[in-house]
């Protein structure tokens, strides 16, 4: 190797060109190893992953009602009628656990057998995942008789978790606005979230899942709106799948348990 190539090859890189990013950061510098792309279905994943949130809720038998709506600014507004996610103070981070959850990759409940038993999602990087990739996240928590909230812009707290008033119900609101320096489009399609929607609602019966778009409205200034439940799960789903052809099996068979494990 000449002089010359030698000190090209190594110009420019000693330790301060190590660039060491944790949490957040990578997340909004390497969205796609979290969410696959940051196209169409990158997009509609962050709702996948707050829903999941909500699912969890009710797979633990503490949530039976999600409500879907896409905002007119195409934002995302995802609400249950949860435990609520817990705000006191972390005893490790020194910060409410809501701050927690919303901001730091791997926090939540799932890790814990004995909060939730049963989880549709392990891996602990959602709700701060989209966070991360959302110019603004707002979030709500009704829990103990409270209303609680705090707001983030791509990522980062903007203020501490607050007290705002008194409330009979329960659960979280996680309502975001994906970033434009992110992805690719802004736009969701309504339909891929409803096939979504519906097919939640089969795979976990007894769940009322809403979804509604305020992008349109019909001529009395309602906006479209479904609603998904079954009461038969994957029974339902079968037959939902079927549509109109005949059927050779007029009784779907299907079997229903729990085990550990």
């Amino acid at each position: 190797m000449s002089e010359e190539n030698k000190k090209a090859g190594n110009s420019g890189y000693d330790a301060s060109q190590i660039q060491a990013l944790e949490g957040m950061e990578h997340v909004r510098m390497r969205p796609s190893m979290y969410i696959g792309d940051v196209g169409v279905r990158g997009l509609h994943h962050l709702v996948y992953e707050v829903v999941d949130n909500s699912i969890d809720e009710a797979l633990a038998g503490h949530c039976d009602t999600i409500s879907v709506v896409i905002t007119e600014s195409n934002g995302i507004r995802v609400s249950d009628n949860g435990r609520g996610i817990p705000v006191g103070i972390h005893e490790k981070e020194g910060v409410s656990a809501l701050q927690v959850v919303m901001t730091k990759i791997g926090a939540g409940g799932k890790f814990d057998k004995d909060a939730y038993k049963v989880s549709g999602g392990l891996h602990g990087v959602g709700v701060s995942c989209v966070n991360a990739l959302s110019i603004s996240l707002r979030a709500e928590v009704h829990r103990e008789g409270k209303v609680y909230e705090q707001e983030y812009s791509r990522g980062k707290e903007l203020y501490a978790v607050r007290e705002i008033g008194t409330s009979e119900k329960r659960g979280t609101t996680v309502e975001f606005q994906p970033d434009e320096e992110i992805f690719e489009t802004l736009v969701y399609n309504y339909d891929t979230l409803a096939d979504r929607m519906r097919e939640l609602s089969y795979l976990n019966q007894g769940i009322t899942v809403t979804l509604t778009d305020e992008r349109v409205q019909d001529e009395e200034g309602n906006h479209l709106t479904e609603t998904f439940h079954s009461t038969e799960g994957l029974k339902d789903f079968v037959t939902y799948l079927d549509g109109n052809r005949e059927a050779i099996i007029q009784d779907v068979i299907h079997v229903s348990g729990e085990r550990n494990g």
